[in-house]
């Protein structure tokens, strides 16, 4: 979502509105940002990439010329031309789990999108304040690492470097960029490893 707004050349400081439309119907998550608020181009984007704020989201991609069926066909045209061929969008926030991609083909996304500096440096910002209607809002990075700041995980014969998150508070394509933002100019050169763990309760109780 954030490297196609970027690519637009949209100006940043175009005044949208969240409407009904950006509300999420899927998992009924929440939100910050009220039916009416408005906010500019540039503060939605940092909202999203910061706080993983799907309303925020929604309407950077409703607002896209020609609207939101013209931006998720945008999304999948220009997952194509980056060899993503098991990534398919249909919708913005990704928070749909129709929405498909691969650990591999996120990599590919990340390294375009670390090219550009305003993506690297709105995903790892830890706080930004916001007219939220008559009040100022501080909002903050839903990224413990970002705001811990060291994200080493010691190994045996080697250090690695991790994240763990969860698919329903956060996207992949989100989680790929904070960690390239992290890792740096080093991670066009790797290839991370995506690991599914499944929650519930045990059968047996140790």
């Amino acid at each position: 979502t954030a490297l196609l707004v970027v690519e637009a050349n949209q100006s940043l400081e175009d005044k949208i509105e969240i409407t009904d439309e950006d509300k999420d119907t899927e998992k009924f998550t929440g939100s910050r940002l009220a039916v009416g608020t408005t906010l500019t181009r540039g503060e939605l984007l940092h909202l999203a990439l910061m706080s993983s704020e799907n309303r925020a989201a929604h309407a950077l991609g409703r607002s896209y010329p020609g609207g939101l069926e013209t931006f998720v066909a945008a999304m999948n045209a220009k997952a194509q031309m980056l060899g993503m061929m098991d990534t398919h969008y249909v919708e913005p926030t990704g928070l749909s789990s129709r929405n498909q991609s691969s650990a591999a083909d996120l990599a590919k996304l990340v390294k375009v999108a670390h090219a550009f500096p305003l993506i690297r440096e709105l995903s790892t910002s830890s706080e930004y304040t916001v007219a939220l209607g008559r009040k100022q809002g501080r909002c903050g990075t839903t990224n413990g690492l970002v705001r811990k700041g060291d994200w080493d995980i010691g190994l045996q014969n080697r250090r690695g470097v991790g994240y763990v998150y969860s698919s329903r508070h956060a996207g992949t394509d989100r989680v790929a960029e904070a960690l390239a933002a992290y890792v740096g100019p080093a991670f066009a050169d790797l290839t991370p490893r995506e690991i599914t763990i499944r929650s519930g309760h045990r059968a047996t109780f140790w």
